[in-house]
């Protein structure tokens, strides 16, 4: 939406809110509740298993479900336990039975014998102690009905007198997570960070309230999608997580400034209507960010990813809803019973800054920071890169049973399997191939059997056979190590390395090293080959869309460089804690291995938006005070005080609800949320808090510079609702002076050479005819095409025709014509509502008094010397500035 008119959208949508809270409340409720019976009615099922089409393992698994089925729904394992000092054999019988019984169930494909047949070698581990059988079912994983896996779960049972079953196994590999009660802690934090921070506990319930309805409906929307798409289990987690953190910071911007407004004195529903005009201007920008970055994640080409990122938008976009309808409408039904109460603290901490009357710890904080720059930078850059050096370490593979929770029977059956024989039993390799033109398909799989056992990194081929109308065959390869072990990706390519040369020598076509151990591989692979494009989009975007907020290049390229360092902080963190060990037990892990996958472009899409945010939220106020005085280090000062208790509330609430979700959460969600939550308190204590005052004060005024080919060229955005703050501002100014067409505050320009105009200020009533004299051409020529809209000005206050400048320079021009000497009687300059004449020593002033001026037009000249012309009053700026020869 172009410069002022999306704050312009939000003030209207604030002030339809608080006249119609109910039905706005109505609207919100009953679509909450309809979304629930439709998901209780027609829901979808959500998937446990992760694809990636155009993969060498996914399209082996798509040949083994068209021609070699037997092979190709999901597995598990049934493995037996003798008690201590006695050998397995001695219950050989029971265990036959009991593999029998397994084989009547409708979904079973095959078992194995674990003491071998005419099919299978036994399956006896070293000691004697266990014996392993291993289960197909003719369904894939995402098939799986909860009866069947129930049914085959039933078979583990214990008795230390005797034999013990355990079942384990790719088919009970869930990935779906469930809601704990720490999420909920989580949640009663952040209520008690804003209680804190408004000193109000009413005023404290309503983000979480409104949070939660916001999350609710986007998990109604997310299962009924999951009927027609399919939808990972995990992306209802990251949702929740997202769409709490964001709901209730986006909610905390506005309830705070509405509470400010009212603390100064404000009328209810004015202040909520402005307040979503302000600050809903930047939740929209930083909801807007998040769901850009979310949706990048298409760049990584990887479907599932691609869906979940989109899940999370929702979640976020329903944030950004909820926070600008919803809010406003509550805020006005609560009236006067969240305004400060005068003489309270409440009071005292809400007031704009300008009107506090004591020092607070952000006044000191700021102090510190900006008046030792270099010292709090080189600190801040060594707690970064000890912080982040870790990073190098971090590995990423997708989790099997060995994450899952501790004690459950995948976790057990995998352990033990592991260490009775061998890490590469849990994980199994497929080749499939070609062998339609072979005479012999028997002998042709011993053969191809033969030839893969010599690759090194293979334990043993567990079974070479051809398929039911042999034009099929398939090697099954246990590994010497696990999926997530760096061994088992090498081992894959270099099969598939030596696969032309075998199809060449053996006779067989199209080899495919496949099977669910190869597909994560390759899952794998594709995300880490995504993470550069993906954050080459990333810190583009950021690049952008800071140079069009803040209208500088130094702003967004310290910000740019701040979020690095947060992401590979949060990066280095997680390092520390899933690879080397820090902490893990502590927090509730209990792993130390490699981290999922796609860890890296979740964190990085969604902390982007998160450090835009409070980038926006800070370096905004910054930028208006600088514009308003021209003291860059004390806009630094002023803007930092005014806005970081509210930066630092919404971080501590990301902060509470991303650490809640690692002590009980899935391996798969641990590291995002631990990530999540190491990268927001980073970026905002840090980076936001720290480093960047400290630059900015380092950089002064050249931290608002912008080059003039890009000035000109540039939209503007205000985020914040500047404009129609001022232009509100104004309404009431001019309802005690009258309608004014130019209000001009301390008004400043400059270009490449130097100061163009500086201090301009000056009042111009509607309808009047006004001269004022300015001599030198630049200056007049200046100031001329900045009053008409044509140049934006650096610094100060412009208001002309009751638009804000520089936010609404379109509409400014739209409605003010810019003559260069006397216009032409015909001349459509004559037909708008602002005149502005640059009369120079060769323009006849008299030729001005003969034009007939229409009564509605308001005429300003800025002529080279005193002209007498009838109608017209001469006047100079206020206060009259010594003319400054800065073009030689």
């Amino acid at each position: 939406m172009k410069r002022g008119k999306m704050s312009a959208m939000l003030y209207r949508i604030g002030s339809f809110a608080v006249r119609r809270a109910w039905v706005v409340i109505g609207a919100w409720v009953g679509t909450l509740a309809v979304l629930v019976g439709i998901v209780i009615g027609f829901g979808g099922q959500l998937q446990d298993s992760f694809e990636i089409p155009g993969t060498e393992g996914q399209e082996g698994l798509n040949v083994l479900n068209s021609r070699f089925p037997e092979l190709a729904g999901a597995s598990g394992q049934i493995l037996f336990e003798a008690p201590e000092g006695k050998r397995i054999e001695a219950y050989k019988d029971e265990i036959n039975a009991t593999v029998a019984k397994v084989r009547e169930i409708d979904d079973v494909m095959v078992v194995t014998a674990p003491f071998g047949d005419e099919n299978t070698r036994p399956a006896i581990s070293d000691d004697g102690r266990y014996a392993l059988g291993n289960i197909q079912l003719k369904k894939s994983l995402d098939d799986l009905t909860p009866e069947l896996l129930t049914t085959l779960k039933n078979f583990a049972h214990s008795d230390p007198a005797g034999l013990t079953t355990y079942v384990g196994g790719h088919m009970l590999g869930q990935t779906s997570v469930g809601i704990t009660i720490t999420e909920a802690i989580g949640v009663v934090l952040a209520l008690l960070v804003l209680a804190v921070t408004f000193r109000s506990l009413l005023s404290a319930g309503i983000p979480v309230g409104t949070a939660l309805i916001g999350v609710g409906i986007a998990m109604g929307i997310m299962l009924i999608l999951a009927r027609f798409i399919p939808i990972s289990s995990t992306a209802p987690t990251l949702a929740l997580m997202l769409g709490i953190a964001v709901g209730i910071d986006y909610a905390l911007f506005i309830v705070s400034r509405h509470r400010q407004q009212l603390a100064d004195g404000m009328p209810v529903a004015e202040s909520a209507a402005r307040a979503n005009a302000t600050s809903g201007g930047a939740v929209v920008f930083a909801g807007g960010t998040v769901i850009i970055a979310l949706l990048g994640l298409y760049v990584t080409n990887i479907p599932f990813l691609a869906v979940m990122g989109a899940m999370a938008a929702i979640a976020v976009a329903i944030a950004v809803g909820v926070a600008i309808t919803l809010i406003p409408a509550i805020l006005s039904l609560m009236g006067e019973r969240i305004r400060p109460k005068e003489g309270t603290k409440a009071h005292e901490v809400s007031q704009s800054a300008e009107r506090r009357t004591k020092a607070t710890m952000s006044d000191w904080w700021v102090r510190v920071v900006t008046s030792h720059p270099v010292i709090v930078i080189v600190a801040s850059l060594a707690v970064v890169a000890a912080l982040a050096i870790p990073a190098k370490d971090l590995a990423l593979s997708l989790p099997g049973n060995d994450t899952a929770e501790k004690g459950s029977q995948p976790r057990v059956t995998y352990e033990l399997v592991e260490k009775n024989f061998g890490p590469g039993v849990n994980d199994p390799l497929l080749m499939t191939m070609g062998i339609i033109q072979s005479q012999d398909p028997l002998g042709l799989m011993d053969k191809v059997a033969n030839a893969v056992k010599t690759v090194p990194g293979i334990s043993k081929v567990e079974m070479a056979t051809p398929n039911r109308s042999a034009d099929i065959g398939v090697v099954v390869i246990i590994p010497e190590t696990k999926q997530s072990d760096p061994e088992t990706a090498d081992l894959v390519h270099r099969l598939r390395k030596q696969a032309p040369e075998w199809e060449k020598e053996f006779g067989v076509t199209d080899m495919k090293v496949t099977g669910q151990t190869a597909v994560g591989i390759d899952i794998s692979e594709r995300l880490s080959n995504a993470l550069i494009p993906f954050g080459i989009v990333v810190v583009g975007l950021s690049l952008v869309l800071l140079t069009l907020v803040f209208r500088s290049i130094w702003v967004p390229l310290k910000a740019t460089i701040g979020y690095l360092f947060s992401v590979l902080a949060a990066f280095g963190v997680v390092a520390l804690v899933f690879e080397h060990g820090w902490f893990n037990d502590l927090i509730g892990i209990g792993i130390i291995g490699p981290v999922i996958s796609f860890m890296p472009v979740i964190l990085m899409g969604v902390l982007f938006g998160l450090a835009m945010d409070y980038e926006v939220f800070l370096v905004t106020r910054m930028r208006e005070d600088y514009v308003h005085h021209g003291d860059a280090v004390e806009a630094v000062r002023t803007g930092f005080s005014a806005s970081a208790r509210v930066v630092t509330a919404a971080a501590l609430i990301m902060i509470s609800v991303f650490v809640f979700f690692v002590p009980e959460g899935s391996f798969y969600v641990q590291p995002i949320a631990l990530g999540l939550a190491v990268g927001v308190a980073v970026d905002a204590f840090l980076v936001r808090m720290t480093l960047v005052p400290a630059v900015m004060t380092l950089l002064g005024e050249r931290a608002w510079h912008l080059p003039g080919c890009l000035k000109a060229r540039l939209p503007y955005l205000d985020v914040e609702g500047e404009s129609i703050e001022k232009r509100l501002k104004h309404s009431a100014w001019e309802a005690d002076h009258g309608p004014h067409i130019i209000r001009a505050t301390n008004v400043t320009l400059s270009d490449k050479h130097g100061v163009l105009f500086d201090d301009v200020t000056i009042d111009v009533p509607a309808r009047s005819r006004t001269i004022i004299v300015e001599p030198e051409p630049l200056r007049r020529r200046a100031i001329a095409a900045t009053f008409a809209g044509r140049t934006l000005p650096d610094t100060g206050e412009l208001i002309v025709c009751s638009h804000v400048l520089p936010a609404e320079a379109s509409a400014v021009r739209s409605r003010a014509a810019l003559s260069i000497g006397v216009p032409r009687v015909d001349d459509e300059a004559l037909a708008g509502d602002l005149l502005i004449i640059d009369l120079g020593p060769g323009d006849d002033g008299y030729r001005l008094a003969e034009l007939p001026l229409p009564a509605q037009l308001t005429v300003l000249v800025l002529a080279d010397a005193p002209r007498k012309i009838e109608g017209f009053e001469t006047r100079t700026f206020t206060p009259a500035r010594e003319l400054q020869e800065t073009h030689q």
